[in-house]
């Protein structure tokens, strides 16, 4: 890292700061993460989202410390559905695993050495019986025993301790009101409390870097209905279908935004709540990026996207003052607060044509289908005007608009105010398309 770049991304981290500070984020934690050995880490950087005002969750796994406790006593334990059957004989075992394993984070929770970047934290820590469950009962003739799911989730409760400033601890137990304890999925038990909080964020830790395609790509994003889809069709299998439903259950309920992060990636946490494009895969029941009419404010986005290519002759130079005045005709893409893409529109309504015009995406957000998506944006709004079809003039483009309908013309072809104005010193290719 050189000198200076912890300055540039702090700088760069202060929206996404002020955006967080006050808000609820729950963090589903396996019990093979805490095992692993960037699990300080992950302690580290929850201790600096509380002390940034971050209202934080915790809803942690226990499976191998379970499978470790079974081992240990000699005894077999079995899976059905993606889920441990827990008969009454094992549940002391399971209630003893969790247990320690909740002693374990609380202590580490409690650091405070000097030399550690939990100096001085202070954090608190809280938990109870702030889940309620019942008995998954039996499926497919299998009697799953205490193995459970979430019932209810005590909101008020668990509001009070974050209201308070506390970090609040959940096990992957739940109780019911005829005092029995069942064991539950930590997936489970995160989704839920989300949903039931309203949560801003989800934050799902695996072992990958996020869900990967078939060649081992990193899938950035997903709105929760691609991601359905993807379970629907088996593309997505194992306990990564059981966490992504989870996701997709917590966004359709409500949350914003689910993420799915590595817990091996050291800082992945932080990377994925402080910069732009994160470190994972995105799952979002909103729109987390949208294509939509520009707006004045959107005009200093536009000229900071514009700008390289003017300079490198792609675009004809556009003024902020003309930029004021047609900001109407303009379209964007926004992801997250930022413009990334943007066209704009002029009719020729007494020729029944429309130009295409300052057409322009971000290179970092190119080859995602973004441009389709902004053209089929101007294509919509031109037949909304009764425009019957679409030009472009380009220098250094030609093939991506001939791929999608554009079809070889000649200036002459312009009408006639557009003709008037043709700039013969740029020489560029005229290219219609009809709608």
């Amino acid at each position: 890292m050189k000198s200076n770049d912890w300055l540039h991304g702090f700088r760069h981290s202060s929206p996404y700061i002020n955006a967080h500070r006050g808000r609820t984020v729950v963090l589903t934690i396996p019990g093979d993460a805490i095992e692993h050995g960037n699990f300080i880490n992950i302690i580290h950087d929850i201790a600096l989202l509380s002390s940034l005002g971050v209202r934080l969750v915790v809803a942690f796994g226990a499976r191998p410390q379970i499978q470790a406790r079974l081992d240990g006593a000699g005894v077999e334990s079995s899976f059905a559905r993606g889920l441990r059957i827990t008969p009454q004989e094992h549940l002391g075992m399971v209630m003893e695993a969790i247990g320690g394993l909740r002693a374990y984070l609380e202590s580490h929770l409690s650091m405070g050495l000097v030399n550690s970047p939990m100096h001085n934290a202070r954090i608190r820590v809280s938990g109870g019986n702030y889940v309620a469950a019942k008995p998954v009962g039996v499926l497919d003739g299998i009697d799953f025993g205490h193995t459970g799911k979430v019932r209810r989730v005590d909101v008020a409760g668990i509001e009070k301790l974050l209201e308070l400033g506390h970090i609040v601890l959940l096990p992957p137990m739940g109780y019911s009101p005829t005092g029995d304890a069942f064991n539950l999925s930590y997936e489970d038990v995160g989704s839920q409390v989300a949903a039931a909080l309203q949560a801003e964020k989800l934050m799902v830790f695996i072992d990958d870097p996020g869900l990967q395609e078939e060649d081992g790509s990193l899938i950035r994003e997903l709105s929760a209905r691609q991601a359905s889809e993807r379970l629907a069709s088996g593309a997505v299998t194992g306990h990564d279908a059981d966490l992504l439903r989870a996701a997709c259950d917590a966004c359709v309920k409500g949350v914003r935004r689910a993420h799915i992060i590595s817990y091996v990636d050291d800082g992945a946490l932080l990377k994925e709540l402080f910069t732009r494009d994160g470190a994972g895969t995105l799952v979002s029941g909103d729109h987390y990026e949208q294509f939509r009419q520009a707006r004045v404010e959107d005009i200093g986005g536009i000229l900071e996207l514009i700008q390289p290519l003017e300079e490198q002759g792609i675009l004809v130079r556009r003024s902020r003052e003309m930029l004021e005045t047609e900001i109407d005709r303009f379209v964007v893409a926004e992801r997250d607060g930022t413009i990334v893409g943007c066209a704009a529109l002029y009719s020729y309504p007494e020729e029944g044509a429309g130009e295409l015009s300052c057409f322009a995406v971000d290179p970092n957000y190119r080859r995602a289908g973004r441009g389709d998506e902004i053209l089929a944006m101007v294509e919509k709004l031109a037949r909304g005007q009764g425009i019957q079809k679409l030009f472009v003039l380009t220098t250094q483009t030609e093939h991506w608009f001939r791929e999608r309908g554009f079809q070889p013309s000649t200036v002459q072809a312009l009408p006639g105010p557009k003709l008037a104005s043709y700039n013969t010193q740029r020489n560029s290719k005229v290219f219609f398309k009809p709608l």
